[in-house]
């Protein structure tokens, strides 16, 4: 990899003040797990790495009056380990527990997922975020387009959202607050994902000189929720679809529910269409199968994904159905 500056602030102010006006001059470091592996090979070079892991109030994980507050350097192995996440978070512990190399557990931030670049083998080749000819084509509409988006993919973004926790998250109404020279400000994490249109952009809210500082997640109260994966192999990968559900019952039938499905689409793609096919009805295989289905109502197969379309009908299904039983897997 280029030499490159590296500094290690202690504060939030410290840090932004050493964040540069454009993603080429600055990355934060964290966790480094996708970071090291892109400067690597080159897809990224920044002349200067901003570790934050030395900024004590970014740690955490604790019950705070608006709910749970994880602190953006918490490791995966944190939330795992944290029995309030474990006795009232199902579908976050289910989702975390889906990572499962023991080196990511440890080293991996809970910020560094959420931030995390697209495992696109396109964009990780040197083609671009956007994946594309020299001449501007798009290679993956008529490419190896196995592991890509079935939703929201009319371009320029094919590749799929590569967070393990943020469908879980977005399902649990989680807000992400920020730090930048202007301060912080607070977003709902569902607003945070974005659809690039430029190989420029990012596929975050965030500007050059910002960074996520904690993520806050309301309690869910009697709410059920539940993470369903469907992968490859149980071994070190990312999944092929999952789906994250949280229902809020009343009377035997579902009042409210929230359905986000996870690595079919640019973003985590927040369901209305399923949500509207559970609420008002009793739980069944039946209306966890109709979930499904409208789940994927408008997906596209780009020419060799089509079997993800299957795949995550029957993880929207499936995690329904582990939410109205408690969410157990």
């Amino acid at each position: 990899m280029n030499a490159f500056e590296y500094v290690s602030p202690t504060t939030k102010e410290q840090a932004v003040k050493l964040l540069g006006n454009s993603w080429q001059e600055t990355e934060i470091l964290a966790g480094g797990t996708d970071l090291l592996s892109l400067m690597k090979d080159r897809i990224v070079e920044p002349k200067r790495l901003v570790n934050i892991k030395g900024i004590k109030e970014l740690d955490g994980i604790s019950a705070t009056a608006r709910g749970l507050r994880i602190g953006a350097i918490a490791t995966i192995q944190e939330l795992l380990d944290n029995l309030q996440v474990k006795r009232g978070y199902g579908a976050l512990v289910q989702a975390a527990a889906g990572i499962t190399s023991p080196q990511i557990r440890s080293m991996g931030t809970i910020g560094g997922d959420l931030c995390q670049r697209p495992r696109c083998w396109y964009y990780r080749a040197g083609f671009g975020l956007l994946a594309t000819h020299s001449e501007g084509e798009p290679l993956v509409p008529s490419g190896d387009n196995r592991y890509h988006a079935i939703l929201g993919n009319a371009g320029p973004a094919y590749f799929v959202n590569p967070s393990s926790l943020a469908p879980a998250l977005i399902a649990m109404n989680a807000k992400v607050r920020i730090f930048g020279a202007k301060g912080q400000r607070e977003m709902m994490l569902e607003k945070f994902f974005v659809a690039p249109k430029s190989n420029n952009d990012r596929e975050y809210g965030l500007q050059p000189g910002e960074f996520v500082t904690e993520i806050i997640v309301p309690p869910l109260g009697t709410a059920k929720s539940a993470t369903y994966e469907v992968r490859q192999r149980e071994a070190l990968d990312w999944p092929l679809a999952t789906a994250s559900v949280v229902l809020v019952m009343a009377g035997g039938k579902v009042r409210t529910a929230r359905v986000v499905l996870g690595h079919v689409a640019p973003t985590p793609w927040l369901s209305a269409e399923a949500a509207a096919a559970l609420e008002g009805k009793a739980i069944s295989e039946e209306t966890a199968e109709a979930a499904g289905k409208a789940a994927v109502a408008g997906a596209k197969n780009l020419g060799k994904n089509g079997y993800k379309i299957q795949l995550a009908k029957v993880a929207v299904k499936r995690a329904v159905l582990a939410a109205a039983k408690g969410g157990a897997r």
